[in-house]
């Protein structure tokens, strides 16, 4: 959950606020009370905002504890200049709150502050009415979820393992870009030190891994040629290289070039980029960490932000064909998936008895396993940051992953590419809209419907919301 930071604003007149602060100290309550009992950690001031010194003061002390979000709350009138005051101390997202008493003009309060911030450029959200009401808690939540977002990216690091793959100009943001605009440092790391690392890792570690795998999942295809225990246990140093990368150099996020040059010559990267954004390996439970194949840069930052709205593993996948028959799209990548996906279960091995891992083919002559499964039913949010004249954009849309009968399902996937990882998608839009107007070949998603928290972020990030479908 979040840290929260809450300040209460006031009138400026003693004669005033004086006989306001039974009422302001009881919203206050009420909204803190509400936040606990979603466990947030609720940061709140010492005194209602009632003067100058004190809306730096108080904003000031609870700018000290790096909150996630700080809502300005206005039960009642407040003077403007105070929020802008506090503003000025406050270094993250800012959510401004009003009840909607008729008795006291708490919304106005919030208006007037609201334009203060707009004309001197601070973005922030807003949102109003009686916090006991689910659908106003929602709203808030959604709020909370997106500045914590984009509070947890600043201060982060990507690590990009090898550069520009196979001319993807999508698949590479500009590093001064992202630390001016989201705060994200990028960590340069050439492809020989998941190499060099994996021939470190020890025997036994690596033997473990393989016998792990061919344990639990519900195949192991060697064919002693693209696939042998040998090859797999390469792939499996190949994670544990990843990891100690991770660690040495702090990474938070991560993304692998792999084609050419180890799809080629040394092995994919299909079991190391699955187990990492999983929240389990053969070693047992972890964090996910996500790692976007092809180093995707701009793929990587949208699961980053998904992964922080949702706290699950996120989906990377091409929009790999549209089947108009069934309507419904086979997104699907080279071993990208998370094994999660396959069940969606908090047991590892329920996931993993509907997990193959299968011979590579002929795109990647270093062979190795592919992670094979097809991804379990539910409602999705699937989103991709791009850059269109280098604005930042999110294009956003709703779906479901359907189950197909299996010998449609079948026919669909040795269509394409049968070995790979398969999510069938049914999107809330038009395939010519998506076709004609969708800026990138990687698409990424998380279970649920986060659409309204991803509003919130592309708002408080200044990044533009494009919505597809019902969502245009």
């Amino acid at each position: 959950m979040a840290r929260v930071g809450l300040l209460s604003f006031s009138d400026g007149r003693s004669f005033v606020n004086r006989d306001l602060r039974e009422f302001v100290s009881t919203v206050q309550r009420q909204i803190e009370g509400r936040l606990r009992a979603d466990a947030h950690e609720v940061v709140t001031a010492q005194a209602i905002v009632e003067d100058n010194e004190l809306a730096c003061r108080e904003a000031r002390r609870v700018a000290e504890s790096h909150p996630d979000l700080t809502i300005y709350n206005f039960p009642v009138w407040a003077f403007p200049h105070f929020s802008e005051l506090a503003a000025t101390e406050t270094a993250g997202p800012i959510l401004l709150f009003s009840n909607i008493s008729p008795k006291y003009p708490g919304m106005v309060g919030m208006l007037a502050a609201a334009g203060a911030l707009e004309q001197t450029g601070r973005r922030h959200g807003r949102a109003w009415g009686d916090i006991t009401d689910p659908a106003v808690m929602s709203r808030v939540s959604s709020w909370i979820a997106a500045g914590s977002a984009q509070r947890r990216l600043r201060g982060s690091t990507f690590g990009r393992i090898g550069g520009r793959p196979m001319g993807m100009y999508t698949a590479v943001a500009d590093p001064a870009q992202w630390m001016a605009k989201f705060g994200i440092d990028v960590e340069e790391i050439d492809q020989w030190e998941v190499v060099r690392r994996s021939e470190l890792v020890s025997p036994a570690r690596a033997t473990a891994g393989r016998v792990w795998l061919e344990r639990h999942a519900a195949e192991v295809g060697y064919d002693g040629r693209q696939l042998t225990p040998e090859l797999l246990e390469r792939q499996v140093r190949s994670y544990h290289a990843m990891r100690e990368l991770i660690d040495d150099w702090h990474l938070d996020f991560s993304g692998i070039k792999g084609q050419p040059e180890l799809t080629t010559h040394f092995a994919t990267m299909d079991v190391t980029e699955a187990f990492l954004n999983d929240p389990y390996d053969w070693e047992g439970p972890k964090q996910t960490h996500v790692c976007a194949t092809e180093a995707d840069m701009d793929g990587a930052l949208t699961m980053q932000v998904l992964k922080q709205l949702s706290g699950t593993p996120v989906l990377f996948a091409d929009l790999r064909c549209y089947d108009r028959d069934n309507d419904v799209w086979d997104l699907c990548n080279s071993g990208q998936h998370a094994t999660w996906f396959a069940a969606r279960s908090a047991d590892p091995l329920e996931n993993m008895r509907k997990v193959h891992l299968l011979p590579e083919g002929f795109y990647f002559p270093a062979g190795g396993a592919s992670i094979h499964h097809v991804a379990a039913p539910g409602e999705i949010t699937l989103a991709r940051l791009t850059r269109p004249g280098g604005r930042y954009r999110m294009q956003v849309l709703k779906g479901e992953i359907v189950n197909l009968e299996d010998s449609t399902a079948s026919r669909l996937m040795h269509a394409s590419t049968y070995e790979w990882p398969h999510a069938f998608v049914r999107m809330d839009a038009p395939a010519g809209e998506v076709l004609g107007r969708f800026g990138a070949n990687h698409i990424h998603a998380i279970p649920g419907d986060h659409v309204e928290a991803l509003s919130a972020f592309c708002h408080l990030a200044d990044v533009d919301f494009d919505g597809f479908g019902q969502l245009s």
